[in-house]
């Protein structure tokens, strides 16, 4: 005789948001409007993105500067008269 095999897994029979994965996704998507960032998070990325602004400066500024053209002398605009 074959007994059942008993389930660990309550995500199925669940109606309330526990702190399985699936019933978490399932909350989320149900109710956008209470799901946030935290404010640590927050914070954290707008840190990250001033130093990647600050690296990004520093790397445009120690570049070298190249000329697009070196031979070429400018032509006057056609509306130019000199």
């Amino acid at each position: 005789m074959t007994r059942k095999k008993k389930t660990r897994s309550l995500a199925d029979k669940v109606t309330i948001r526990t702190g399985r994965r699936k019933d978490y996704k399932k909350w989320r998507k149900e109710n956008p409007d209470q799901v946030a960032p935290s404010r640590r998070f927050v914070a954290k990325k707008q840190q990250q993105r001033k130093l990647q602004a600050v690296r990004k400066l520093a790397r445009e500024q120690s570049g070298q500067t190249i000329e697009i053209h070196p031979d070429k002398k400018p032509e006057p605009a056609p509306g130019d008269d000199t």
